[in-house]
Formats: structure tokens, C-alpha cells, sequence
């Protein structure tokens, strides 16, 4: 973590020539990070292809909003991935994403009725929503998010994030935890 600790000047720097509308600052910008958001986004949609265009257009969100980033919005890394991530989890609803088809999916087939995860989410504006998740660590993060946008079960994530059962559950019930009593603040 230390690495990219040191990065974060480097990315400050980068950002605020970017809402300059330096097109060498952004290029430096997308070599710097976007290997690693690009991760981020194929973790989430798990189609190369939906990750490769919330990339891109997470980069034209960045260039166009660099100019309203402030550090009370975090780390300049953590700010540029949760653009990543809304954007990846965005253009999942719109394409309906849904895991290849198989016997075992007829069992988490959803009966359309709203949990109350689902009104937290409708009634918490995005920017709260994002102030919120950003509170998560990343495991549980990833958990939450994997698990409401992509429908995975239990053990489809312990899968996915290649951990034990036991502790995939503590993460999910930790997250919602920690994400319900922050939006209702």
C-alpha cells in the first residue's frame, strides 16, 4: 500500500492539470491508474468488454469532473475508482447483465420484490451512496456490490474472492451494517 500511498501526490498533481485540460497530464493520468481500475471494473462486470467501455467511460467523467474534485472527496485514486465503479455497475443495470445461463440460476431467480436494501438505495442520492460504500473496506465493498448487481449467492463469492465462507458472510453483513447506519444519517 505504501506505493500507492506515495502515488497519491502524483495523482493530485496529474488531476488538477487534468482540470486544465492537460491532454499530457491525462494521458500520464490513464498509464498510472487505469490497469488498475480497469481490474476493478472486470471484477464487477465479468465481460471484458461491458469493463473495457466503463473504462473508457469512467476517463471521460474524469477529464470532464476533474475540476470538481476536492480532497474532501478522498484520495484521488479512491475518488477515480468509485467514478469506475458507478459507471461499471451503471452500465450493468442498463445491459441487464446476467450471468450465462445455467440449471443452478433457476434457483436465485428474484421475484421483483424490493428488499429494503433497495429503498435505501432509491431514497440515498448517489453522492451519499458513494460517500457511504467508500466508508467499506474493500472486501466488504465488493461483496455488497457483487452480491446485489450480479445476484451471486454466498458461495458463488467465496469463490469469486477466493475466501472462506464463513468470512465472505461477515463481510456482507458487516457492509450492510455499516452502509445502512450511514444513510441514515
Amino acid at each position: 500500500m505504501s506505493h500507492s500511498d506515495t502515488n497519491q501526490d502524483d495523482l493530485m498533481r496529474l488531476l488538477v492539470a487534468v482540470s486544465r485540460e492537460d491532454h499530457d497530464a491525462f494521458h500520464q493520468l490513464y498509464q498510472s491508474v487505469s490497469s488498475k481500475m480497469f481490474g476493478m471494473c472486470l471484477k464487477l462486470a465479468g465481460q471484458r468488454d461491458l469493463a473495457e467501455d466503463a473504462l473508457q467511460e469512467a476517463f471521460i467523467q474524469i477529464w470532464h469532473r476533474a475540476r470538481e474534485y476536492h480532497t474532501d472527496r478522498g484520495m484521488p485514486l479512491g475518488w477515480m475508482m468509485s467514478i469506475a465503479r458507478y459507471r461499471t455497475l451503471d452500465m450493468m443495470r442498463a445491459r441487464k447483465v446476467r450471468r450465462s445461463g445455467s440449471e443452478e440460476d433457476l434457483e436465485h431467480i428474484e421475484d421483483g420484490r424490493e428488499g429494503p436494501l433497495d429503498e435505501s438505495l432509491r431514497s440515498a442520492g448517489e453522492a451519499r451512496l458513494t460517500g457511504c460504500l467508500d466508508e467499506l473496506n474493500d472486501a466488504q465493498r465488493d461483496s455488497i456490490l457483487l452480491s446485489y448487481y450480479k445476484g451471486l449467492t454466498h458461495d458463488e463469492l467465496a469463490h469469486v474472492l477466493n475466501s472462506p465462507l464463513g468470512t465472505v458472510k461477515s463481510w456482507v453483513r458487516r457492509g450492510l451494517i455499516t452502509l445502512k447506519r450511514c444513510l441514515e444519517r
